[in-house]
């Protein structure tokens, strides 16, 4: 699985006009499924993204997470994470997985993350808008592969 996180005053994903999820601080997080990934990816993407300090404390240092400033989880199911740009112009996506393993892999990631957080939610495979503030900006991106 592959993730790109970003530290979030707040964050809000609209379907069709209709808020789906919304958060206040906390992280925006895209998360894409791979063809490869397992179930033990889920559970190292949701360690990863539970545990990861990436808010200030009282000495400006990254040391806080999520759960230690009272934050939440904006996550979003993004394919294109796997997109390539290798060969051309435009992006193949040969290995992303196909929605019928990446929903299900999606929603366990979602269910293992509500375990120690609050989770908001975009709509799996919808035409998604994201609204963001972004709060650094400090963006990070991970690969459970090379967990």
């Amino acid at each position: 699985m592959r993730a790109v996180i970003q530290r979030v005053k707040s964050a809000r994903c609209t379907v069709n006009g209709a808020v789906t999820g919304e958060i206040g601080v906390g992280l925006l997080v895209f998360v894409g499924v791979g063809i490869e990934d397992t179930e033990r990816d889920i559970a190292k993407c949701a360690e990863k993204l539970a545990g990861l300090r990436v808010f200030e404390d009282e000495n400006g240092k990254m040391s806080r997470s999520a759960a230690d400033v009272g934050g939440g989880l904006l996550v979003i199911s993004n394919f294109t994470l796997y997109g390539s740009v290798r060969h051309g112009r435009r992006p193949e996506f040969l290995t992303a997985a196909r929605p019928e393993k990446a929903k299900p892999y999606y929603e366990a990631l979602v269910k293992e993350l509500e375990k120690t957080l609050p989770v908001a939610c975009g709509v799996f495979g919808a035409d998604m808008r994201i609204d963001a503030c972004n709060d650094g900006p400090v963006t990070l991106f991970f690969d459970t592969a090379q967990l």
